[in-house]
């Protein structure tokens, strides 16, 4: 952590997340690094909010091919006719619905509205656009009951959200009500904080952000201009909804967020971008063990509680 000016929280917190890494190998399995990054998931894990329920179920069933797996969760109050899509993180690699279950109950319990995590498939067994197209798919079901849809992710997931919506401008679906978009990776060149202050930053390297975008596209640096891959490809954004960013500060993606909140502004979209100061990537697993990411997850549940309530960021 040299030279990155962290408080002793925080310090903390990385020393405990890298903890479960200490005895990673070079030539892991991905079926070990997995099961790595959900036991690290599991470790910070809260107890269920009162009054939370949680339900495992199907989404596009009318469709047996492409049944996307879900967990929905709601508390009694939550706000009628609006949800909370939500993409995990983990580099289109890692992670699924147990990975970010604790976050997802705390976001539907703090914001009193109903969230669905999407169990998307995973890179490299399934590259792109495989996972886009199950966030598609999963919108489309949402959109067809009857909902206004707010998009949740953080950091892959979160650049999930941002393709979705350059995806749906094209084929000329509706657009979501919300975006609220948490560490996003967006930009097309994983590899730009290479020789910047965020290169070996905490939880996230650069190597390591390149290395998951060559997983997700297979190899294909093509497609890499292909805004519905990465996002700030493209930054025309005319339609596309209102958003709040939360970046981290020590995060090779920490420019990612200030720039696509540049291009929602110069569009005329309403956006609010929070300065991320003091933290790092994968901080919302943290929320119990640091006052400073308490206090942005405090931040992110009432972005999400507003938009959901009233459409304004």
């Amino acid at each position: 952590m040299s030279g990155f000016d962290v408080d002793q929280e925080m310090q903390a917190f990385i020393k405990r997340s890298e903890s479960f890494s200490k005895d990673a190998r070079p030539d892991d399995s991905l079926e070990t690094i997995r099961a790595r990054y959900d036991r690290t998931a599991e470790a910070f894990a809260r107890p269920y909010p009162p009054g939370l329920q949680a339900k495992d179920g199907v989404l596009h069933a009318q469709n047996p091919a492409r049944e996307l797996r879900v967990r929905c969760y709601a508390t009694p109050d939550a706000i009628p006719g609006r949800v909370a899509l939500f993409f995990h993180g983990g580099g289109f690699v890692l992670g699924g619905l147990d990975s970010h279950d604790s976050v997802c109950a705390d976001l539907a319990a703090g914001a009193e509205v109903a969230v669905v995590a999407l169990d998307y498939r995973l890179s490299p067994e399934h590259v792109y656009p495989a996972a886009l197209d199950d966030a598609e798919a999963a919108y489309d079901d949402l959109i067809d009951s009857g909902q206004a849809v707010i998009l949740v992710g953080d950091s892959a997931g979160a650049t999930l959200a941002v393709a979705l919506c350059h995806r749906l401008r094209r084929l000329g679906k509706p657009m979501p009500w919300a975006q609220v978009l948490i560490y996003p990776m967006l930009h097309p060149d994983p590899g730009r904080a290479k020789g910047g202050p965020n290169e070996n930053a905490p939880m996230l390297t650069a190597a390591a952000l390149s290395s998951f975008r060559g997983f997700y596209t297979g190899g294909d640096v093509s497609v890499t201009r292909d805004p519905e891959l990465a996002p700030l490809a493209s930054l025309d954004v005319a339609g596309f909804p209102p958003a709040a960013l939360f970046p981290a500060q020590h995060d090779p993606l920490c420019d990612d967020a200030a720039e696509y909140a540049a291009a929602l502004r110069e569009a005329g979209i309403h956006v609010t971008l929070h300065s991320g100061e003091g933290l790092v990537h994968a901080y919302l697993r943290g929320r119990a063990n640091s006052e400073r990411i308490a206090t942005a997850f405090s931040e992110i549940v009432s972005s999400l509680q507003r938009l959901a309530h009233s459409g304004r960021v």
